[in-house]
């Protein structure tokens, strides 16, 4: 036979083509790079018999040394499956050379070993251009750490789904541990070179792939003692390291040592967003939430422009009940464009070969989705939130929490609090159209800055009929104006002349060539066009967002205690009002004034295109789960079963998940798993179910999604998910425990083995629980 027994491969048309197409891509990875590529070149040795070529791909094979990778290339001479043919003298296939490539993601080369058996080892450094180097020591520790990297953090990234992808165990020894943890010392001051979470949008000592690879390592086995002995180290050298070292003392239960460095950090830099969010996790995990909201605030402040600290600031608003102020944050958050992993653009192969072991075949855990379960309505498979990724996946979530708090209706009224609604802005506008301009109305440009509407509008009047769908920036009442009732309020002189009170101004709707043409007046009539000079010439202009890239933001004041600041123009409204009686802006279902009588939004803010488009995913959530509700409560009330496929069911707990209904979620996936095996709904259960602390339900998910990876080749132990809720399980009922349940459930012995692959790193490695 000319295949691997239990190592899937990719054969190639014509030989080397998936080396060629590797090599043409090297330029397009931007972090941490695609796996390990292992290409082999399979003969007979007879005349006339052409050579065949194959690959796949790996991760958590030691690339320290091209000893490593060529044992790695070695130990496939013996996978080879043997021919079964019994009375024919069969072809015999030997592995006659192989290339590894490993992408070292620090200095943007891919390092290369050639083999040749019998032979010698070659081992080079290509470079995006395709040009050979020589490889050194260095390049060597880079590769080597880059490889941990990829095998850590791809190990469970439901983003990096890759056929024929082989996982296997990144550090068996403690002296790998050590090896791990040497490197990471050496190269940490270069980890922002690696990239970041798409959360992230600059990446820096603390924030970035090896920081968050390290605390994944240790963080998801509970050994937080290693990690600190790492930041131990890199604290002398950086003190920005102190963010990581303070979680890590908060991990492993040193609360009082981890908020000494805190405090000790912050009085050297209180400019540092990482440890302000330290503490203010530290601070919810306590119920301190009104003091947590404080910390969120300077962490804005301090780091404006980063997608994490408006979120945090979201979360705690929303914790706090503050939901107006939560929405508003929300509108406040910097969108990044999300990355989609490093991948290879591969050739089609000629043919593929995925083998599955016997022993899971005849376990019969694995039932493949059959066509019957495999349909689905066609509206819950258009869903548009699974496809959210980045900081729109996360800026969802954060919506999906509020609603689950307050409620749709309610979440509406504040939306329609707090942000322009068309009909307000057509009514203002039809307002503005119907009065003349005089030298006293103001108008906010496209640009920002303010100008007379005689000014702005000396080019003609088209500009009125814009398109109503044109951006717009918001309305500023004058400083000194506002309704005729409220300055009457104000003066106490209720024969107040009319007359005397400026117009509500209008709402400058303008194209980009009107723009140049106004700017081009504006110059020749001496004016200065500069946006930002104008808006900080007026300090009640609220929307003002040249110049910034995400829209209007929240102004907070020097102080982390500082409330949300009310647009200038807002506060003389709300004065006014009090002085005229207590009567307010109407709310949502209240009677609303008419255009005519003075009303004004100038204390609200323009919704970002992204979040109302976040609103309709939102809303088309809840509209298929109202459905699926009611659906499921009429068929109660009638006796009758409440049928749907495997796959629907799948997608429903998905939907309860998004929505933060945990137990209809729990339902959806235990009647999904009736009619199918869904290694989606497995892992979501088996979270549940350690969160439950229930060991023998948790047990029975852990082994059929051991079996799954295994039958798709991720062999590794850890890091995994599944053996970070199994050591969660261990902390409470020991290892011992899990030892006995798990064989007295009978397993085969290729299952059971696998099972037994936990226990044997947690004893290995001293996972808490590994002794009783």
């Amino acid at each position: 036979m000319d295949s691997f027994r239990d190592v899937p491969e990719f054969f190639e048309v014509e030989i080397g083509e998936s080396l060629l197409s590797r090599t043409e891509t090297l330029a397009s990875f931007r972090e941490l790079g695609p796996p390990d590529l292992c290409h082999v070149i399979k003969s007979t040795g007879k005349t006339g018999q052409k050579d065949i070529g194959s690959y796949h791909y790996v991760s958590g094979v030691d690339a320290s040394s091209s000893a490593s990778l060529a044992a790695y290339l070695n130990s496939l001479t013996y996978a080879v499956e043997d021919s079964q043919a019994w009375f024919s003298k069969s072809i015999t296939w030997k592995v006659r050379s192989g290339c590894y490539c490993c992408f070292n993601a620090f200095s943007r080369v891919d390092m290369r070993v050639d083999v040749k058996i019998p032979g010698g080892v070659q081992a080079y450094v290509v470079d995006v251009r395709g040009e050979r180097h020589e490889a050194t020591p260095e390049l060597w520790q880079e590769t080597y750490l880059s490889a941990m990297l990829r095998a850590i953090l791809y190990a469970d990234d439901v983003n990096y789904r890759l056929a024929g992808y082989r996982k296997l165990d990144p550090i068996t020894t403690p002296e790998g541990e050590i090896r791990f943890l040497q490197a990471a010392e050496v190269l940490f001051m270069k980890g922002w070179q690696l990239g970041s979470d798409p959360e992230i949008q600059v990446a820096s000592v603390v924030s970035n792939h090896l920081a968050s690879g390290v605390m994944k390592y240790f963080g998801d086995s509970f050994r937080y003692d290693q990690a600190v002995n790492l930041f131990e180290k890199l604290h002398a050298k950086e003190p920005d390291v102190a963010s990581l070292l303070a979680q890590a003392y908060i991990g492993m239960n040193e609360e009082v040592k981890g908020v000494q460095i805190i405090a000790s950090a912050l009085r050297e830099n209180p400019q540092a967003y990482t440890l302000l969010h330290v503490q203010c996790d530290f601070l919810r995990s306590k119920g301190k939430t009104e003091w947590a909201l404080q910390l969120a605030r300077q962490a804005v402040n301090c780091a404006p422009s980063e997608f994490a600290t408006w979120s945090k600031l979201t979360e705690v608003y929303t914790e706090l009940g503050m939901y107006d102020s939560a929405l508003l944050t929300l509108n406040s958050c910097p969108m990044f464009t999300y990355n989609e992993r490093d991948l290879h653009r591969m050739p089609t192969p000629a043919k593929t070969h995925l083998p599955i072991k016997q022993f899971i075949a005849d376990s019969n855990i694995l039932d493949e989705d059959g066509a019957k379960d495999s349909d689905a309505d066609v509206a819950l498979l258009r869903l548009p939130a699974p496809g959210l990724r980045g900081t729109f996946a996360k800026a969802y979530a954060l919506l999906a929490r509020l609603v689950s708090q307050i409620g749709w209706d309610e979440l509406l009224k504040t939306r329609s609090a707090v942000f322009v609604m068309e009909e307000e802005y057509r009514a203002q506008k039809a307002q503005a159209a119907s009065q003349t301009p005089t030298k006293e109305s103001q108008v906010i440009m496209e640009d920002g800055s303010i100008r007379d509407s005689g000014v702005a509008l000396s080019n003609g009047n088209h500009r009125h009929s814009a398109d109503d769908d044109a951006s717009t920036r918001g309305i500023q009442s004058p400083p000194d104006g506002g309704s005729v009732g409220s300055v009457a309020a104000t003066t106490g002189n209720p024969n107040l002349n009319v007359n005397t009170v400026p117009p509500i101004p209008v709402i400058k709707v303008s194209t980009e060539s009107d723009r140049e043409k106004e700017h081009e007046e504006l110059r020749k009539q001496g004016v200065d066009v500069n946006g930002t000079e104008a808006i900080s010439e007026h300090p009640g202009a609220e929307g003002s967002d040249a110049g910034d890239e995400h829209g209007q933001e929240i102004t907070f004041g020097s102080q982390a205690g500082r409330a949300l600041e009310k647009p200038v123009a807002a506060a003389a409204n709300e004065e006014a009002d009090d002085a005229n009686g207590g009567r307010s802006s109407p709310r949502p279902g209240e009677k609303q004034i008419p255009p005519g009588d003075g009303f004004s939004f100038s204390n609200k803010r323009l919704c970002e295109r992204w979040l109302d488009n976040l609103f309709m995913v939102l809303y088309e959530d809840l509209r298929i789960w109202t459905i699926f509700r009611a659906e499921v409560a009429h068929y109660k009330t009638q006796h009758v079963a409440y049928r749907k496929t495997g796959t629907e069911w799948e997608i429903l707990g998905e939907l309860g998940l998004r929505l933060h209904h945990k137990e209809e979620a729990k339902e959806a996936f235990l009647r999904c798993l009736e009619q199918k095996f869904s290694a989606k709904a497995w892992m979501k259960l088996l979270e549940m179910f350690a969160d439950e602390n229930d060991l023998q339900r948790s047990l029975n998910a852990a082994i059929r999604l051991t079996a799954y990876q295994h039958r798709w080749y991720q062999e590794s132990s850890y890091p995994t998910a599944i053996a970070h809720h199994l050591y969660k399980l261990g902390r409470i009922h020991g290892h011992a425990k899990i030892s006995y349940t798990i064989l007295s459930m009978g397993l085969p012995e290729g299952l059971l083995n696998m099972m037994q692959g936990y226990l044997n790193y947690g004893k290995l490695f001293k996972v808490e629980g590994f002794d009783y």
